[in-house]
C-alpha cells in the first residue's frame, strides 16, 4: 500500500471503503446503526484501505451521518407506501438484510457485475428481511439502463430510488441525463441522494483525489446550483438534511464543527462553502 495506485483498483472499492465505517459503527457501544454484515464485506481489503487513507477517518463522522440520514429517508418513503426500492450502484449496501422492513417490499440492487458477484458470495446463506432482486448492469450504458427502469417502472406504485455515494463520480451532463431517464416512470416518485458544494468538492480532491484518480475514478460532481441543479432534469427538491447539523445533535464531531453547525442551513447555492446534503426529491407533477 505504499503509492496511491495501490489503494483502490477501481471505483467499485469505494463500497468497501464504505462498509469499513458501518462495521466501525457497529462495533460501537452507542452506534448509530447496526450493520452485522459490515465487517465481512470490508475483509483484508478493507484493512488495507483503511491503513492508507487513516488520515481521512476525521471525516468518519461524515460517512455515519449519511449512512443515517437515507436509512431514515428509506423508512420514511415506506412508511408512506413505497412498494419498490431501486437501488443504483448499491456496491456492498446491507439495507435489505439490516433495516425493518415489510416482506412484501421489493428492493432492486443495480451495480457492476463484479461487485454484486462478490457480494453475493460473502453473504451467500443471509436472508434478506424483503423481496431482494440483483441487477448487472453498467450504469453508463444509456439504453441499458432506460430499458430497465422502464421495466422497473411497471412493477411498483410508488418506486423510490437511492443513488447513494454514486453521482460525485460523474459529471454535470453524466448526472443530468441520469436524472432526465429517472423522471421518465410515473411510478418513480422519489429519490434519495448526495451531493457535495463546489467548495467540498475541492477539499475531497486534495485529499483523497490521488487515490481515486488513479483508480480511473475521479471526483467529478459538485453543482453550485445546490440541490436545484435537478430541477430542469423533472425533480424537485422536497428535504435536504445537512450531515454536519445531524452529527452536531449527535455529539459526534468537535466543538468547533458543533459552533459551525449553528449557523442557518442554506440548501441553495454554495459557492466555496465546504458543505453537503443528503436530499429527497420529487419527481415533478407526482
Amino acid at each position: 500500500m505504499g503509492s496511491t495506485a495501490q489503494t483502490f483498483r477501481n471505483v467499485s472499492d469505494t463500497a468497501i471503503w464504505a462498509a469499513i465505517y458501518r462495521a466501525r459503527e457497529t462495533e460501537r457501544e452507542n452506534g448509530l446503526f447496526r450493520d452485522p454484515l459490515a465487517r465481512r464485506l470490508v475483509g483484508p481489503r478493507g484493512d488495507q484501505i483503511a491503513a492508507a487513507l487513516k488520515s481521512h477517518d476525521k471525516y468518519e463522522w461524515a460517512w455515519i451521518m449519511r449512512t443515517v440520514l437515507f436509512d431514515r429517508f428509506v423508512e420514511g418513503e415506506v412508511a408512506r407506501g413505497a412498494d419498490l426500492v431501486v437501488n443504483l450502484a448499491a456496491g456492498l449496501d446491507t439495507r435489505p438484510y439490516r433495516m425493518t422492513l415489510p416482506p412484501a417490499l421489493q428492493w432492486v440492487e443495480v451495480d457492476l457485475p463484479g461487485i454484486l458477484d462478490e457480494k453475493e458470495e460473502i453473504l451467500r446463506g443471509e436472508k434478506p428481511v424483503c423481496a431482494l432482486e440483483r441487477v448487472r448492469l453498467d450504469l453508463s450504458d444509456a439504453a441499458a439502463r432506460r430499458e430497465l427502469f422502464a421495466r422497473l417502472g411497471k412493477r411498483g406504485g410508488r418506486a423510490l430510488v437511492i443513488t447513494e455515494g454514486l453521482l460525485i463520480y460523474l459529471s454535470a451532463a453524466e448526472v443530468a441525463a441520469l436524472a432526465e431517464d429517472l423522471a421518465r416512470p410515473e411510478s418513480f416518485r422519489r429519490w434519495a441522494l448526495d451531493i457535495s458544494s463546489p467548495g467540498l468538492l475541492r477539499l475531497l480532491q486534495r485529499e483523497v483525489g490521488a487515490h481515486l484518480d488513479a483508480a480511473a475514478a475521479p471526483l467529478k460532481f459538485g453543482p453550485p446550483e445546490g440541490p436545484e441543479f435537478f430541477v430542469p432534469y423533472g425533480w424537485r427538491p422536497v428535504d435536504v438534511q445537512s450531515p454536519l447539523k445531524a452529527a452536531a445533535r449527535e455529539k459526534r464531531v468537535s466543538l468547533l464543527y458543533r459552533l459551525f453547525a449553528l449557523l442557518p442551513q442554506s440548501n441553495g447555492r454554495q459557492g466555496n462553502r465546504p458543505w453537503s446534503g443528503i436530499c429527497l426529491l420529487e419527481r415533478s407533477g407526482s
